[in-house]
């Protein structure tokens, strides 16, 4: 059974912006004029992760418009999104499967069909036309927002200079499938194109829309999409911290239902030492394998066997 979380937020009415301009539903882009990068905000990659939403809604109605460049905002998985129900809102991630693993030529290319395929085939050539993508998320369990910036070096560049959430997790992505950050010239080293994920904490908690919307902010700074007076009177003044690097290096599988953390583990905990022990699967320890390893989304309930049940990662002195 799920964990029981509350929601406090509401998905935003979207219906207003089916038809936008581009072709393809959802999907809006406001041009300048002035030369200058194809920018891209995109909500609900997953159904049930309202924040992004919110945000993106929130820029339509605040007629946010690009001072250089091109502006596209979207709403990916709408199917899912339109079925989400708060009396069961763990159940809308997505309608046939991950909208978020079908990012590659061959599914792309492929004969397969699903509601998340044929969005992901409508919505490819606009993707393929940005340069700089910024994919809104949320997660499952109470956990601190991260960026979530990919292998390349152009990715932790890029996170450390929007300089929001704190911890950045430099990742492969995940077997079964690539994610829309990984696509075409994002996955490039060679390319100028650059796209971040950000996971702005629990999925319906009231924060998440808060860091969604510093996030946007930053991030449209940073690409220039915005003039900087305007950034500067969305963006909280408030001192942050420096920015922290992980890079993610295995992904643990339980081999039973009887996976075990150590009292009081939470996401974005630092066993400090090599050798430390930090959960039990079966009985055996489970140790860190070099110093300053960091948990990111462990799952602490529900465990099944052949469940990722945490990602490890090296903290970086960067």
């Amino acid at each position: 059974m799920a964990p029981v979380y509350k929601v406090e937020l509401r998905p935003p009415d979207i219906s207003a912006y089916r038809e936008g301009n581009t072709g393809v539903e959802y999907i809006t882009t406001f041009d300048s004029g002035v030369a200058g990068p194809h920018v891209m905000i995109n909500a609900v990659t997953h159904g049930n992760e309202i924040c992004g939403a919110i945000a993106v809604d929130r820029l339509f109605r605040m007629d946010v418009r690009p001072a250089r460049g091109r502006l596209s905002l979207s709403f990916a998985n709408v199917d899912a999104f339109m079925r989400w129900n708060p009396d069961e809102p763990h159940t809308t991630r997505y309608v046939d499967e991950d909208f978020n693993r079908v990012w590659t030529e061959k599914a792309l290319n492929g004969a397969r069909d699903s509601s998340e395929l044929r969005r992901a085939r409508a919505m490819r050539p606009i993707i393929e036309d940005v340069d700089f993508l910024l994919d809104i998320h949320s997660m499952h369990d109470p956990h601190e927002p991260v960026m979530i910036c990919g292998p390349l070096d152009k990715g932790i560049s890029f996170a450390q200079r929007v300089g929001i959430p704190e911890f950045i997790v430099s990742d492969r992505g995940h077997a079964n499938g690539t994610r829309m950050r990984d696509f075409a010239g994002f996955g490039d080293p060679a390319s100028g194109k650059n796209a971040l994920l950000v996971e702005c904490g629990q999925h319906w908690e009231h924060r998440a829309a808060d860091v969604a919307w510093q996030t946007v902010w930053r991030f449209l700074r940073e690409t220039g999409c915005v003039d900087a007076a305007t950034a500067a009177s969305h963006i909280d003044p408030s001192p942050v911290p420096p920015t922290r690097v992980v890079r993610i290096t295995d992904a643990l599988i339980a081999s039973t239902t009887d996976y075990q953390f150590r009292a009081g583990t939470k996401g974005l905990d630092i066993i400090e030492r090599q050798g430390e022990v930090f959960a039990w699967d079966s009985g055996q320890p489970v140790t860190a394998p070099y110093d300053n390893c960091v948990l990111v989304m462990p799952t602490l309930v529900n465990v099944k066997p052949g469940l990722t049940v945490v990602r490890i990662g090296q903290l970086l002195n960067t």
